[in-house]
């Protein structure tokens, strides 16, 4: 039976402010680290071996090449060599090929071996600030398997970055001209609120904000930018919008949705729902927790027109 054949619908885990990971290693050593993934990120785990890489040339260092999988090209990215773990010809030959779902682009990430699939509350997700000095840090978060193991929680967004920049926001597309959009005056003066965990995603969204001349202010988790909204005098009147992720320590972007829209200082401010989590599902549950739009982070740099319109419609 699959290792992935139990995961719970991602719906039913958003209400209790939870989440599985799909625990793996990328080495064999005894006491190599433990690696994690979102598993709505997953579709299957592949033996290596089975499948034969087609090389790009001058392709990126870290992508290895592309296989076909049931008819589909995908690339194959060496997790392994980005965390300074070089695999041997013995080793590559016995590993596996994890098979994500990023933004809609399918991608295969090169591991030594899955573990086994964990439920945990997103409370229970840490992020110590020595993970985030600088934008270099490939790890964004951690916690711990019953045993006290630490598990690792990747920047996958940063790997996927610096090796697959297509598949991330094109911060250099012209989004809708704003000059030809009537901005409201409340997103003038306003100051919009941003939860967002992945230093990669944040750097795009400053870049398109900073664009744009509107103001903004960025918290690594949803819990934060709950606490910075709820401590405001009369946050309706300086806060035009919130943006949030759905995956971040603390609390997820559905309880920040849930919680905000049941504090009537703030139930009435626009919510946009910014993830690379783009399934049905997700979408679906946002709207139903009171979100007004969702937009994948490949898409980010429409983001503006996207606040301008849900901001309209509260308005109408």
């Amino acid at each position: 039976m699959s290792l992935l054949d139990h995961v719970d619908a991602a719906t039913n885990l958003a209400k209790n402010n939870e989440l599985q990971l799909l625990v793996f290693k990328v080495n064999d050593k005894e006491n190599s680290n433990f690696y994690a993934i979102n598993v709505f990120k997953t579709r299957e785990v592949v033996e290596a071996k089975r499948h034969k890489i087609t090389q790009i040339p001058g392709a990126h260092p870290l992508l290895e090449g592309t296989i076909i999988l049931r008819g589909t090209q995908i690339p194959i990215l060496n997790l392994p060599t980005w965390l300074n773990n070089i695999l041997d010809k013995e080793q590559i030959k016995n590993s596996n090929i994890l098979i994500c779902d990023f933004n809609g682009i399918i991608i295969g990430l090169r591991i030594m071996s899955a573990y086994r699939v964990i439920k945990k509350n997103w409370n229970e997700m840490h992020a110590p600030e020595g993970y985030r000095m600088g934008d270099d840090g490939v790890v964004m978060n951690d916690t711990r398997l019953e045993d006290g193991s630490l598990c690792l929680i990747l920047d996958y967004e940063k790997f996927l970055s610096d090796v697959l920049p297509q598949a991330m926001v094109d911060v250099s597309a012209s989004p809708a001209n704003l000059e030809d959009i009537e901005i409201p005056m409340a997103l003038k003066v306003g100051e919009v609120l941003i939860a967002e965990d992945s230093k990669t995603a944040q750097r795009h969204l400053r870049q398109i904000f900073e664009k744009s001349n509107i103001s903004y202010k960025i918290f690594d988790n949803g819990k934060l930018l709950v606490d910075y909204i709820s401590a405001l005098p009369e946050p309706l009147k300086t806060v035009p919008t919130i943006i949030t992720d759905i995956e971040m320590p603390e609390m997820s972007g559905f309880t920040v949705i849930k919680t905000l829209r049941d504090n009537p200082m703030t139930a009435g401010i626009p919510i946009i729902v910014n993830s690379s989590m783009t399934g049905e599902n997700n979408k679906r549950e946002a709207e139903v927790l009171g979100a007004d739009g969702f937009i994948d982070k490949t898409k980010s740099h429409n983001i503006i027109p996207l606040i301008i319109s849900v901001m309209k419609a509260h308005n109408s």
